[in-house]
């Protein structure tokens, strides 16, 4: 019984450990049920086990079985619902596809209408900027038509004062908008220093070896605006591929050889530049020639400028700075040097724009560019000596050409033409009636107008230099007294002094240079209204005009004088006396007739000028005339001499004197002009009324009749009469006793070498 009981006790133990095997199995994690197996091989009861687990197995297929039949039908029911959720989704995809291929399609023209919407953007604002730009340009353009119609129905006054007001008033209100504009336009360059565009520099990263725009990594957003701004104007990066500079940055800074690239990068860029700033030979030649230089050197700055803010490093502000120096004193150097050929105002006006810009572009980029306009300041004298070399051709073929004579106004048009020229006022010329003739030649306007053309020339120079207006109004002036006391006085003196001037192109030159001295304060209030500098400021200049006209007059005035003393010889040269003769003549020579009445159609064209020029030349003549005569009875070839001979020469001197009586010139206060004769009149009184008591008597008194006679001259022409007595009748009162004669010829001759010695001891 107790073995029955223990084996029952047994074989319940056992299938309870079976049955704990068997949910060990169910629920143990696959990777731990290792162990559970082992006690079950290990266990005396493995056949048992076994048993109970197909009877579990078969207890599982059965609960499996029951519970699909269970769910048989819903899964069914799934698999049709499946079926039809597949067709529907093909249907979906078609419709998705259908809708995509649209959606692309209709994007495409968004984006084309956004770029259309870009550029009407662009557009609308340029149209609304212009429109305020033309809005600040009516009132000057409306000033202008109202000239316009005052100059159309000839009324020259208004128009004036129209012309005025527009000068002084809406061109200056223009000018200074013009002015702020351009410092609108500078103002992004100054914000942005050295960097012509805002995302222009990238920033190389020596971790990665890569570069991202500046702009990118400041904000991580890029501008739309500055983007289509950006886009005008490309940057050094746009132009330049820095990619290899950057990636041997990069391996020689992982390799720990980053001071030796750097050292062999400036070495070669040092050795670049002297090669960028030597200039070609033949660079002054043309304007090519300097352009190219220019741009060699700013883009060899440019490119360090560009490395200098993308790297960090690679190069420094020192290196650029000793460059820049290095640049600056070549750069001056060469320029000196190849400027000095330039001949044409033109060439050097064009290199003087091209410095500018030169250093205005270098300024930009932060390179100090102080000397290179000292250097234009050079550059400025020597463009004034090239205008000066222009200006003398100018004039010289202005003073060649003309006629010198008055010009002729044959219509109003004309005279208002000629006064819009040169300013000139004459009441009286202007009442007269066409046809007339204005007092100056061609050359006045033509002179006048080159002198302004000359300012306008320096004018040009002097934009852009960032010069005060006072400092543009002394240098034009200077320039200005240049032309005319060097280039304008030495064309004038050379006209002045040709051998084929003629006495009345003499006369229109003193009258030309009168009114063009006049016009002087014009050039003044001319530079003026161009500087805006008043006449009264401070260390202003004045013109030099007045003087260079006046010498240019006065030696026109002293060529006259000699000119007619010239003629005045000519006609002498015909003189033929018969110093022997016997005859008593009634008229005067024919020369001497034929020079009275030069010197009447002569005078007659003096009337025209200034002063007591006139006058002068009068007197100068009379008394070169007088004196001439006066040497041609002393002459020494003229040993002898007849009383009919001094009665010819008397007739000559007395139609002398006639014509001095006749006032050939207005303004001699009566006689005057006969005292030119005076001592031909007072010798040849003596002689011929053989007064010789009263001369002797009355020598050496202040009312002496005789007081303009030298005795020497007496003598001299006592000594030519002495041996005629004999062979002529001059003294034939004396025949009854020619020893009588002779004796007194000899005691005069004698009293007369006494007053002489008296007078020399």
């Amino acid at each position: 019984m107790e073995r029955g009981k223990m084996a029952e006790a047994e074989s319940l133990e056992t299938a309870a450990e079976h049955e704990r095997i068997l949910r060990e199995i169910e629920s143990t994690d696959t990777a731990c049920i290792g162990p559970t197996l082992r006690s079950v091989y290990d266990g005396e009861e493995h056949g048992r086990f076994m048993e109970k687990l197909e009877t579990r197995i078969r207890n599982h297929d059965r609960e499996i079985e029951k519970m699909c039949n269970f769910h048989y039908q819903g899964f069914v029911d799934s698999i049709t619902e499946l079926l039809k959720v597949r067709g529907e989704a093909q249907k979906l995809k078609n419709q998705v596809t259908d809708t995509n291929r649209k959606l692309q399609h209709e994007g495409k023209e968004l984006v084309i209408a956004m770029e259309e919407l870009k550029q009407c953007r662009l557009q609308q604002r340029n149209i609304s900027a212009t429109v305020d730009k033309l809005m600040l340009c009516l009132p000057v353009l409306e000033m202008y038509s109202k000239l316009r119609d005052q100059m159309k129905t000839k009324r020259h006054y208004p128009a004036l004062k129209t012309l005025e007001h527009l000068e002084h008033t809406y061109l200056p209100q223009a000018q200074q908008q013009r002015n702020l504009d351009n410092i609108i336009l500078q103002q992004p360059r100054i914000g942005s220093k050295r960097k012509p565009k805002k995302d222009a520099y990238t920033i190389f990263d020596t971790e990665t070896g890569s570069t991202s725009p500046k702009s990118e990594q400041d904000s991580g957003i890029l501008d739309v605006e500055d983007e289509e701004d950006d886009e005008e104007v490309p940057g050094a990066q746009d132009l330049v591929d820095f990619s290899p500079v950057y990636r041997c940055l990069h391996i020689y800074s992982v390799l720990g050889a980053r001071e030796t690239f750097e050292n062999y990068y400036r070495k070669q860029r040092r050795k670049q530049a002297r090669l960028v700033l030597q200039p070609p030979s033949n660079m002054h030649e043309t304007l090519d020639g300097y352009r190219k230089y220019f741009n060699q050197i700013v883009g060899f700055f440019v490119v360090e400028d560009h490395i200098l803010h993308t790297t960090q490093g690679l190069v420094n502000r020192a290196y650029i700075d000793e460059l820049w120096e290095m640049a600056l004193s070549k750069t001056i150097a060469a320029l000196r040097t190849h400027s000095s050929y330039c001949s044409d105002p033109n060439l050097v006006l064009d290199l003087k724009n091209l410095i500018v810009l030169f250093a205005d572009t270098l300024q930009v980029y932060g390179f100090p560019v102080n000397q290179l306009f000292d250097m234009l300041l050079e550059i400025r004298d020597q463009y004034s000596e090239t205008l000066l070399k222009k200006w003398s051709g100018i004039f010289r073929n202005i003073l060649d050409s003309d006629n010198y004579s008055p010009i002729p106004v044959t219509s109003e048009e004309i005279y208002k033409k000629v006064v819009g020229q040169f300013p000139f006022q004459d009441t009286e010329l202007e009442k007269q009636p066409f046809p007339k003739k204005f007092p100056f030649s061609e050359f006045v306007p033509k002179v006048y107008n080159q002198i302004k053309e000359f300012i306008y020339a320096c004018l040009k120079f002097s934009e852009d230099l960032h010069l005060s207006s006072t400092e543009v109004d002394d240098m034009i002036r200077k320039s200005t007294n240049l032309l005319l006391t060097r280039t304008l006085s030495s064309s004038l003196q050379n006209v002045i002094k040709r051998k084929n001037i003629g006495l009345t192109e003499l006369v229109q030159i003193i009258i030309n240079t009168t009114h063009l001295e006049k016009s002087c304060k014009y050039l003044e209030e001319f530079i003026t209204n161009i500087t805006n500098v008043l006449p009264e400021t401070v260390h202003t200049t004045k013109l030099y005009g007045t003087t260079t006209f006046k010498d240019a007059r006065h030696a026109a005035e002293e060529e006259i004088y000699t000119n007619l003393n010239q003629k005045i010889d000519q006609f002498l040269q015909l003189a033929d006396y018969d110093w022997m003769t016997g005859d008593l003549g009634n008229k005067a020579s024919d020369y001497l007739v034929d020079l009275i009445a030069f010197l009447r159609s002569t005078f007659a064209v003096f009337t025209h000028l200034p002063g007591k020029v006139a006058q002068t030349a009068c007197m100068s003549a009379c008394k070169h005339l007088a004196t001439s005569l006066m040497q041609l009875l002393l002459e020494a070839e003229v040993r002898q001499l007849t009383l009919g001979a001094l009665q010819q020469f008397n007739l000559d001197v007395r139609e002398c004197e006639q014509f001095a009586r006749s006032g050939p010139v207005p303004g001699f206060q009566e006689d005057t002009l006969q005292l030119a004769f005076i001592d031909l009149r007072q010798l040849l009184d003596l002689f011929l009324q053989w007064d010789w008591s009263t001369y002797l008597a009355d020598y050496g008194q202040p009312t002496c009749k005789y007081l303009r006679v030298n005795p020497v001259t007496a003598l001299t022409l006592l000594e030519k009469m002495k041996d005629t007595s004999r062979k002529n009748n001059m003294f034939a009162q004396f025949r009854k006793n020619e020893r009588d004669k002779q004796k007194l010829i000899d005691t005069v001759a004698k009293q007369l070498r006494g007053l002489i010695s008296s007078h020399h001891s």
